[in-house]
């Protein structure tokens, strides 16, 4: 089978299309026909050997943490599944991905693909939907009611946030620039900033309970966010090399996150998405043997938006 590898950390040069045993799944395994998998960038940090510390991998390594398909194979002791169910996962970081004809994964992190978007396009929600979620209400304790910055609305994972948000009857204000502003409001937000023409602390005139980073603002710009929180409000950081600044006098935490796998979780966005209430979107769908490509793009900032990466099996 085909798969993506890198046999050394580097740059996106160091990622090769290569042919690769098909995998045998072990006890507690299953084996997916790949339908696709997506870019994260994450696994661009992976791959430049930023993250060894907290998710160390085996090279030569296969990115893709997220994956949707079809079930082909079944291990020992694997219960709930069947051969030709459509699932889809939040892969384990530190294991082997699905940029890949075929990829194996932990029963225990699959659940059924929603059935009303393309197989494929249900890549683009695992890991960035459990991030959205787990920052919202897990770390933030949103309730209806509440306000909402979400600070970086425009990329994959603030697209799902202000959705959710909203969903949750929330008040949401979110930041974007002109290239994502109107997918924002068209997401759910009640109030758009555009961060490259307005200053943030004056266009919030009524501070929130809760504010979202999703951007890769410097320090001080996260310190900032602080102000505009009430007092016992939260910051929930997602730009996990930057810790979460608190203002205890306030009372105001600071949370970092870093997301887990977690497949009730993900039935609950797939249950969602099948209800017709959270929209997955898709800006690109790039074959496998152009992942190196895109690895490149994302590296000078030429990726907006979800990509999937289907493999040519698919």
């Amino acid at each position: 089978m085909k798969a993506v590898r890198f046999h050394e950390y580097g740059d996106p040069g160091v990622l090769v299309h290569e042919d690769v045993e098909q995998p045998v799944p072990g006890p507690g395994q299953v084996r997916v026909r790949v339908a696709a998998t997506s870019f994260n960038p994450v696994d661009g940090n992976i791959r430049a050997g930023f993250m060894q510390g907290p998710i160390p991998v085996v090279l030569p390594h296969t990115p893709g943490i997220d994956v949707a398909g079809t079930v082909d194979a079944l291990g020992e002791g694997v219960e709930g599944l069947a051969v030709g169910d459509d699932v889809v996962g939040f892969l384990p970081m530190d294991g082997p991905g699905a940029a890949a004809e075929y990829a194996l994964a932990p029963a225990e992190v699959l659940t059924p693909a929603p059935k009303s978007v393309p197989l494929a396009d249900a890549a683009a929600l695992p890991l960035v939907g459990l991030t959205a979620y787990q920052a919202l209400f897990e770390h933030g304790g949103l309730v209806a009611g509440q306000r909402v910055l979400v600070n970086g609305a425009g990329g994959a994972v603030g697209g799902y946030a202000v959705q959710l948000a909203k969903n949750a009857g929330a008040h949401v204000i979110a930041t974007a620039g002109p290239r994502s502003g109107d997918a924002v409001r068209s997401a759910g937000a009640d109030e758009v900033v555009d961060h490259t023409t307005t200053d943030l602390a004056a266009a919030v005139t009524e501070p929130v309970d809760l504010a979202l980073n999703l951007a890769p603002v410097d320090p001080a710009e996260l310190a900032a966010l602080l102000t505009l929180i009430k007092p016992g409000g939260v910051l929930v950081n997602t730009t996990v090399w930057m810790p979460a600044p608190s203002d205890e006098e306030r009372g105001v935490r600071g949370v970092d996150l870093f997301v887990r796998s977690d497949a009730g979780l993900l039935a609950g966005l797939v249950a969602s998405v099948d209800r017709g209430e959270l929209r997955v979107d898709v800006a690109e769908r790039v074959p496998l043997a152009e992942l190196p490509a895109l690895h490149a793009r994302a590296a000078e900032g030429g990726v907006h938006g979800k990509v999937v990466v289907v493999p040519s099996a698919a």
